[in-house]
């Protein structure tokens, strides 16, 4: 009876770190959430790539979407030629995690925004897991020889454009500044100089935190 027991234990403990893992937590998100890929979609998307296929299937709109990677806590989907989604599980403690997504739109210039969930795909407020960087903190202070130049070119970026990046391989979230890429191509070479690296933030157990 014990030997019973300890199976049954075991098998709920299984059941229970699988339930936790991107690919289950993916194919069980609501169809509300997922305008181009049905539940059949996003299954066969795993069940490709873990065969070692092109996961690539025809989404609701008769157009083709692929899985590009897939770990035990990310995934990454190309849903389109100008959009893609990303999500990381991210662990508060030993039992509980949430899901950080990131979707992306290039139409032309890139910008993604951010949303976290529950482990059952429970909206959460974003700003409990992430103060989102703003314009300033894309750039470096400039010295007095170039201050004039930087507050003119500076005024010409008036929209706030960001590519948010989730990795595969560690719990860092990276924003790449897209706002030149709108901009006219003199005026973004003048601001290039005093464009920062893609700030990235780093998960410290219950939120992302600035590693810059």
């Amino acid at each position: 009876m014990k030997k019973i027991i300890s199976v049954l234990l075991a098998l709920g403990l299984s059941l229970s770190a699988n339930a936790q893992e991107a690919k289950s937590v993916f194919v069980q998100m609501p169809d509300s959430l997922s305008p181009l890929l049905t539940a059949v979609n996003r299954a066969d998307c795993i069940d490709f790539l873990e065969s070692k296929m092109k996961a690539q299937v025809e989404n609701r709109f008769g157009r083709t979407s692929e899985m590009t990677a897939l770990s035990k806590d990310y995934i990454h989907m190309q849903l389109s030629p100008q959009t893609t989604w990303q999500m990381k599980l991210l662990a508060i403690n030993d039992s509980t995690k949430v899901i950080c997504v990131v979707s992306t739109a290039c139409a032309p210039v890139c910008d993604s925004a951010v949303q976290f969930y529950t482990t059952d795909w429970k909206a959460l407020s974003t700003r409990d897991y992430l103060t989102l960087p703003v314009m300033d903190d894309f750039f470096t202070a400039p010295d007095s020889t170039a201050a004039e130049t930087f507050n003119r070119t500076r005024l010409s970026a008036d929209m706030l454009l960001m590519k948010g990046d989730l990795s595969k391989s560690d719990a860092t979230l990276t924003f790449t500044f897209t706002t030149p890429d709108y901009m006219e191509k003199e005026t973004a070479d003048k601001l290039k100089p005093f464009i920062r690296r893609p700030l990235s933030y780093v998960w410290q157990g219950n939120r992302y935190s600035p590693a810059y």
